[in-house]
């Protein structure tokens, strides 16, 4: 066997400590999570891998599903992509239920908080409206529905909507997910088949991927190995030589505020908004919380401590809570719905999110040059920035897909490698890469 020159697994003691398995996940947010449920359900034995899992974007998550929301100007090669993947949400969530049957009026149950209940897009101001306007021009377009509806109909439909807005429309394809209750029970099916350290790089044998290292000693072996950690990805020892994956922390705040009893339910739709060309959205779940966010930077405030995470875990991916972040986040989301104000706060939370140039994920495998064909027994599933939860159930296909020897020819535009030149040198390890790229000029959407 080939190791990768950082690899500490060498040695006999290290070796006591290997695991064998058909698939390796490193990464335990939603998206390794949702890849490493779906290898399962296809028979296959899955070890999934991450010292923290759970705690990175995944954790400050809203839980949108809204390909519709979510089409962005100059991002519609994602749009067959999202809305892929929101066909396969009714089906991932019912997968996850006792027996697999979904809930009632066709949403997941309470254990995955899905519900199919539309969204509601408003606009504070007249500006809003034109621009929320513009853009239901672009869904339309695009095929998607998106209703008017009068600021009267928009409030008989949710009367703690503020009177003054300016605008209103529903769409019906958007709906949401409890994602901290979706990650909790998928780990519990998982039970037994998390290895709670950290990746330490990718390990070769005859010039394909055999598995992982672990930091501190020991590795999982694996037929198929799925980078899906997120912002970490790029810092994986042992990367094919020449790959380039181009992450950049996307850093947000978040609240989640209680609802009192007089006040309930607040909301019965997610409401996303835009005040005075400032989107915020509100989120209501199931148990009487909101979620109200998010802001977007790429500046980070250094504390992972104040994320309750302690100094171990400061990684790329955690920042301090931006004081005026919150400030934002509270007077918008007042503008739309004015008895926030009467809400309790309870958290405020700070993550990033994995960007890339183009705002797509990084999803599939690699090529192996002057062969023809990729890498074996590598796919990479990171940098979905805004749309990870959504994308879950899709990402998990594809890396079946693509496991079982079926590559979708629609998925390309989304290939690992198409920011790396030259071309990756096959069964090569490249020397490690310790920095997330960062690209502090490149505006987001």
């Amino acid at each position: 066997m080939t190791m990768s020159p950082q690899s500490p697994t060498g040695s006999p003691a290290a070796r006591s400590r290997d695991i064998s398995a058909d698939v390796a996940v490193v990464g335990g947010g939603i998206i390794g999570h949702g890849i490493a449920w779906e290898a399962r359900q296809s028979g296959r034995s899955v070890v999934l891998i991450d010292d923290a899992p759970g705690t990175g974007a995944s954790w400050a998550a809203a839980g949108m599903l809204a390909p519709v929301s979510e089409l962005h100007y100059q991002e519609e090669d994602l749009l067959e992509l999202m809305l892929h993947s929101s066909a396969l949400w009714p089906g991932f969530a019912a997968s996850l239920q006792p027996g697999g049957k979904p809930g009632e009026s066709g949403s997941g149950g309470p254990d995955t908080g899905y519900l199919t209940t539309s969204t509601l897009a408003v606009g504070a101001d007249a500006a809003d409206r034109r621009a929320l306007a513009d853009l239901r021009g672009v869904q339309l377009s695009s095929g998607l529905t998106v209703e008017p509806l009068t600021v009267r109909e928009a409030r008989a439909r949710e009367p703690l909507l503020s009177p003054g807005i300016s605008c209103a429309f529903d769409i019906p394809a958007d709906h949401q997910v409890d994602p901290r209750k979706l990650l909790a029970l998928i780990a519990e099916s998982l039970a037994g088949s998390a290895v709670r350290r950290r990746a330490d790089g990718l390990l070769w044998e005859d010039g394909r991927v055999s598995g992982v290292s672990l930091a501190g000693g020991g590795a999982v072996h694996a037929g198929e190995t799925i980078i899906a950690n997120g912002l970490e990805s790029a810092a994986l020892n042992g990367l094919p030589a020449g790959l380039k994956l181009p992450l950049r922390p996307v850093y947000g705040d978040i609240l989640r505020l209680r609802v009192p009893a007089y006040l309930r339910p607040l909301l019965t739709s997610t409401v996303r908004g835009m005040v005075h060309g400032v989107p915020v959205y509100i989120v209501p779940r199931q148990d009487g919380t909101v979620v109200i966010g998010a802001t977007q930077r790429e500046d980070a405030l250094p504390g992972a401590e104040a994320a309750g995470l302690g100094t171990e875990h400061a990684t790329p991916a955690r920042s301090a809570v931006s004081a005026g972040g919150v400030y934002q986040l509270l007077r918008d989301a007042q503008v739309l719905v004015p008895a926030v104000a009467e809400l309790e706060l309870l958290e405020a939370t700070a993550r990033a999110r994995p960007g890339t140039p183009d705002n797509a994920p990084l999803l599939g495998r690699v090529a192996a040059a002057g062969t023809g064909g990729d890498v074996e027994g590598l796919i990479i599933a990171t940098g979905f920035f805004r749309h990870g939860v959504l994308l879950t159930p899709a990402a998990g296909s594809i890396c079946r897909q693509l496991m079982d020897g079926n590559a979708d020819p629609r998925w390309a535009p989304f290939r690992p490698d198409r920011f790396s030149v030259p071309a990756p040198t096959p069964g090569t390890p490249a020397a490690p890469l310790n920095i997330v790229t960062i690209d502090p000029n490149k505006e987001t959407a």
